[in-house]
């Protein structure tokens, strides 16, 4: 791999790694605000009401996905008027479906509301926080498609003034809003609503300037014609589809753990901590990936899409090592900062065993899944959320005897089996329809 190809890995990776902690510190700062209000439902009503947004938009994640590698690979093939229409598409498909979550918006609060199955009291808060929540999803979407539109130019540090930018102001009004105005739960949702759009606003403004340095000119009969969307329909419907089972494996995993006792539920959302911080290194360089990948992929570089892959590989690798390794040396300590209750340290260390295995385990599926995006092969993407789920399941059934350990196990097959179907349909592609090199493509 050369020195320039390293580089270039490292600076798209660095701001989205950095980005992706801006959310759990926001997470932390809500949770700081709203626990000190005088009545702990009012923390319980966020809990419910982030939770459902969590589901709920992270299903419409595609916008992100499909807009990056569709985009990565115009630019690849130097088609400035492509990466126009695309933007143009990709928003307008955001807000169709935010104007529609809003019209909708009683029967999905009522339906997640059912299905998270808080107390009465809680749950009514977190009613009027979801329908306030819920007046900020064309912004939200809209800025899902706009950050892939970035990254798909090899432009992550976009993400990360977006992000910080909406982590920022939505922590200062959080702070106004319930501590300076006295206001409860509906404070801290009117003050991620303003944040989403102030992002938009950025977020806009950074496109209008980015635009006028694109040559070629948007297609309007293209953004009218609904035949002309097929191409990015037919990516994010895989890419939705891919995302529901993802969701499912995770709502699964943490219904089968709460089963099992309030401990194991509390230890296992312990532990799901240490895989969300090795979610975001190797998210990092798992959407570099599908940058580097899709702009090979639109040039029809096979050196370039090769050196991409196996820079991304090694970093992932080693962010995947240093994982294991300091779970190994420090999680008891972790565990430790995360809770002081006995019970559920003790169960947490009995468990972390598995944590420690699983980034070297999932580094494979995190990767793969940026050089598939880059590569708009979302077909076997989702094959392999579905492939894994039909191992991920049966195996649980069969290791119920285990209790706890029999559902990391499963948990880790999931992971595993999606890697191993990956690296399958990899090799396979890599002598098929990937082995194209320069001169071919022009």
């Amino acid at each position: 791999m050369s020195h320039s190809s390293r580089t270039r890995i490292w600076q798209l990776a660095w701001p989205i790694i950095l980005s992706n902690i801006t959310v759990p510190l926001l997470g932390l700062v809500d949770t700081a605000v709203v626990g000190h209000l005088p009545d702990s439902r009012y923390l319980a009503a966020v809990t419910l009401g982030a939770t459902l947004f969590s589901f709920l938009y992270w299903g419409f994640g595609f916008l992100r996905m499909g807009t990056t590698g569709l985009t990565s690979q115009a630019v690849g093939r130097e088609s400035d008027g492509e990466v126009k229409n695309l933007l143009g598409q990709a928003l307008l498909m955001a807000l169709g479906i935010g104007l529609a979550l809003i019209l909708l918006a009683s029967p999905l609060i009522e339906l997640g509301l059912r299905l998270l199955d808080g107390s009465p009291a809680a749950t009514e808060l977190a009613r009027e926080y979801a329908h306030i929540r819920l007046l900020s999803a064309p912004a939200v979407l809209a800025n899902y498609a706009i950050l892939g539109w970035f990254l798909g130019q090899q432009n992550s540090r976009i993400t990360l003034f977006i992000l910080v930018l909406t982590n920022s102001v939505n922590i200062v009004l959080d702070l106004w809003f319930v501590v300076g105005l006295g206001m409860t739960s509906d404070g801290v949702a009117w003050a991620t609503v303003i944040a989403d759009y102030t992002a938009l606003l950025a977020g806009g403004l950074l496109v209008l300037r980015q635009l006028g340095r694109l040559s070629g000119h948007f297609l309007r009969e293209r953004l009218a014609n609904i035949k002309a969307y097929g191409e990015l329909f037919q990516v994010n419907a895989q890419l939705f589809l891919r995302t529901l089972g993802l969701l499912f494996a995770m709502a699964f995993f943490t219904a089968q753990g709460a089963d099992q006792g309030d401990t194991v539920l509390a230890a296992n959302a312990v532990l799901l901590q240490f895989i969300m911080l090795t979610s975001y290194a190797l998210d990092g360089f798992a959407q570099a990936a599908e940058a580097l990948v899709g702009h090979a992929v639109g040039r029809r570089d096979w050196e370039r899409f090769a050196e991409s892959v196996r820079g991304a590989a090694r970093f992932s690798l080693l962010a995947a090592g240093i994982a294991t390794l300091a779970f190994a040396v420090f999680g008891n300590g972790v565990i430790a900062l995360l809770t002081d209750l006995p019970p559920v340290r003790d169960t947490a260390a009995t468990y972390l065993p598995w944590v420690i295995a699983l980034p070297l385990i999932a580094v494979w599926s995190y990767l793969l899944d940026g050089v598939f995006i880059g590569a708009t092969a979302i077909r076997e993407m989702r094959n392999s959320i579905f492939v894994g789920l039909g191992v991920y399941l049966p195996l649980w059934w069969l290791t119920q005897p285990l209790g706890n350990h029999g559902l990391w196990l499963s948990f880790s097959a999931f992971f595993l089996t999606r890697s191993a179907i990956l690296i399958v349909y990899y090799r396979h592609y890599r002598k098929t329809r990937w082995a194209f090199n320069v001169d071919q493509g022009r």
